[in-house]
Formats: C-alpha cells, structure tokens, sequence
C-alpha cells in the first residue's frame, strides 16, 4: 500500500470499485428485472458477472492503488502487514465508488427498472443492487459472511507472496476466478456480500434513488453484510500472520 499517493488510492479505489459494481449490479438487474433479454438467466450467471467485474474493476484500478475494491481485502492487508496508515483512504474510495457503481447502474437500466415496475409480475429491486438472505438468521448469516470472506482475503493474502504473480497480472485475474468459486459454492445462504462496501454503497443508492415501487432497502439487515466480511477479514489477516 505504502508505494501509492493519497489522491491515486482514492481516485483508483473510486474508479475501480465502480467498475466493479457496475458490473455486478448489472448482471443482478440482467437476470432479475422483468424486460430484460438476460431475463432469468441464472445463479452460475450472476457469479461469473460478479468475477469479471473484480477483473475489470482490479485491472482498472491496479496502477493507482494495487485495486483493493473491498475493504476486507483492505483490512486483512492492514492486519498482516501492520501498515493502517493508508486504511481510511482505501475504504472513502471504496464506499464512493460502490454508490457512484450502482447509480451507474440504474442508468444503464433505467428503461428497465420502469417497466418492472409497471409488470405485473414486478420482481424486488434491492437484490440487484444489495444482499438479500434466502432464510432470515442473523447469527447464520453472519458466520456464511465471515467464512466466505476468508475464502477470498487468505487466497488474496497467499497470492502475494509469489512475487511474480503481481508483476504479471496473473494474481487478479486469480482473485477474479476465487470470486466465482466463492459465487458458486458460498453464494446460496446470503448473495455473498464478502465486501462491506459492495453492499453498503449499492443500499445507500437504493435508498436514495427515484427507482418506481422498489420497496424496502432492509436497514435492519445491512449491519450482517458489513460486520461479517470486516471479521473474516480480521481473522484472515490474524491466520496469514501466524502461519506465514
């Protein structure tokens, strides 16, 4: 962290964490709103958005400020490392660049998001833009949280130090690829979040944006989706630190 200026992690961490959501928001209102061509396309779909949108957020921001896009990869860094100086930095680019991302988003959908909600058929918008849990348990939705987000920060952690990973590139399109694994296998419980500000900068806009009908933004839950990741994430950067 400590080879990036202030202005680049920040203007980095924007741009990138925007790319990201952009993509991923985009391909949860793809699959779920009602005139959309990729209409119902599926779960193995969302996950392989998700991860594209990790490599062409990551890819983005990589020169600016090593393309964190999530402030448990941020925080488990810190944790590992000891260095929290540039933290506060990482997480305002973070958290501006996911509502900037999903507002993005709903431009580009925007048609769409009236038509739905003129259907009548109309689906529930905020699981395009946030996380949404199949069955309603806090401490079971926490503890998915918590051990999804180690399934990414421990990778993200172990990838570094093979030096010659980061100088290729290879190392995010990997992380891109853990994504979609984590989709796939540790998706189902809760939409895995694994990223605070992928989930509280899209609810913030949900909130805040003229979308018709969209319903509730669920405050009550969005503690789970913000609070688990941050644990993992400590927890990752406690295990790397001891066992490496």
């Amino acid at each position: 962290m400590d080879q990036f200026s202030n202005g680049d992690i920040f203007i980095g961490e924007i741009i990138g964490t925007a790319v990201l959501i952009l993509f991923g928001a985009g391909v949860c209102a793809a699959v779920t709103l009602t005139r959309s061509k990729a209409k119902a396309a599926g779960w193995v779909v969302i996950a392989f958005g998700w991860g594209f949108g990790v490599l062409a957020g990551a890819y983005t921001a990589g020169p600016l400020s090593g393309g964190h896009l999530n402030p448990a990869v941020t925080l488990g860094i810190a944790v590992d490392t000891g260095h929290w100086d540039k933290v506060p930095v990482y997480v305002a680019g973070q958290l501006v660049g996911a509502v900037l991302g999903a507002v993005l988003c709903w431009l580009a959908y925007y048609a769409q998001f009236a038509a739905n909600a003129e259907a009548e058929n109309a689906q529930p918008t905020l699981g395009i833009f946030s996380t949404v849990p199949e069955v309603r348990s806090p401490v079971a939705n926490l503890l998915t949280e918590v051990i999804a987000t180690m399934g990414l920060v421990l990778p993200v952690l172990a990838f570094g130090l093979t030096k010659g990973l980061g100088q290729s590139g290879t190392q995010t399109l990997m992380v891109s690829f853990v994504v979609v694994g984590i989709g796939l296998s540790l998706g189902g419980p809760t939409g895995y979040a694994i990223n605070p500000a992928r989930d509280l900068g899209p609810r913030i806009a949900h909130a805040v944006l003229p979308i018709p009908n969209k319903g509730t933004s669920d405050w009550g839950y969005s503690w789970i989706p913000v609070a688990g990741p941050l644990i993992g994430a400590a927890l990752s950067g406690l295990i790397f630190n001891a066992a490496y």
